[in-house]
């Protein structure tokens, strides 16, 4: 029962999931945007890595499909990581994304939050982002599911979270959602929560990623977010990178900035280092 009214409480104070002023800034950030792979995502994984297609979660009686990397010969308890992509859908992008984690000795399964369906323009994807406002539980089970999905068929003894834009917000999400079932949640620019009773729920250390130029993820929100997480007694890092823009690390866009998205993807690793292994 407890945990049943956590889970609602999660989902009230976070309903709407993205509110229509949040979604201008993010048509406005990625206007001249599309989602082509940057170095980030056409990096070769560090170690053998072995990926397929996987049901993970059954929603409304609907299986959904993600994609599961993991290393190679991978030892039974290797830990997990839900990987949720930005407001473009499950694309060839985040799937390399996931083989990069899985070349560092993580089972890495990048879920599906719009069933089938990604964008090829910032249009198509804000469709997509305003369509997922009225399917928040849906979207939960659809998390719920990857949870259990990586603890119960892939064996995992520790699960992370990590996100980008559209996915980093439900990265938080997650954390608040299943507490007892989350050890790190890495979110990338993605929309925070500046109400430390709202986080109080929370259990996992948490890693932000942000740019000082994101328009769509300003800044005093952010320092906002440090703050609430500090006073509600949260473990937190949170780097804030000078002349970087919304989605500075994207794999899949045309704002990379190498010497920050290089440095954020080595503080994530010792991040998940850290809390996952």
């Amino acid at each position: 029962m407890k945990t049943t009214a956590l889970a609602l409480a999660t989902t009230l104070f976070l309903v709407p999931a993205l509110a229509d002023d949040h979604l201008d800034r993010m048509a406005q950030e990625h206007r001249h945007d599309a989602p082509t792979a940057s170095p980030a995502a056409t990096m070769a994984p560090r170690g053998a890595v072995e990926d397929s297609r996987v049901a993970y979660a059954t929603v409304e009686g609907k299986p959904i499909t993600g994609f599961l990397a993991r290393p190679k010969g991978a030892p039974a308890g290797a830990p997990g990581v839900v990987v949720i992509h930005e407001w473009w859908g499950l694309n060839a992008n985040i799937e390399s994304m996931a083989r990069q984690l899985a070349g560092e000795g993580y089972v890495a399964l990048a879920v599906d939050l719009y069933e089938g369906k990604a964008g090829a323009t910032p249009e198509e994807a804000r469709a997509l982002a305003q369509g997922s406002q009225g399917r928040t539980a849906q979207i939960e089970d659809n998390l719920r599911g990857a949870i259990a999905y990586l603890r119960g068929t892939a064996g995992a003894k520790k699960v992370g979270v990590i996100g980008w834009c559209f996915g980093g917000g439900w990265s938080l999400r997650t954390a608040l959602l299943a507490p007892d079932q989350i050890d790190a949640a890495t979110i990338y620019y993605g929309r925070v929560e500046t109400d430390p009773a709202k986080l109080g729920g929370l259990k996992s250390p948490i890693l932000g990623i942000f740019g000082a130029l994101d328009k769509g993820i300003p800044v005093e929100g952010v320092r906002q977010f440090e703050a609430a997480l500090k006073a509600a007694g949260k473990s937190a890092e949170i780097h804030v990178y000078e002349g970087a823009d919304h989605a500075f690390a994207n794999p899949s866009g045309g704002r990379y900035k190498q010497d920050a998205a290089e440095d954020a993807w080595a503080k994530t690793l010792a991040f998940f280092g850290k809390y996952l292994r």
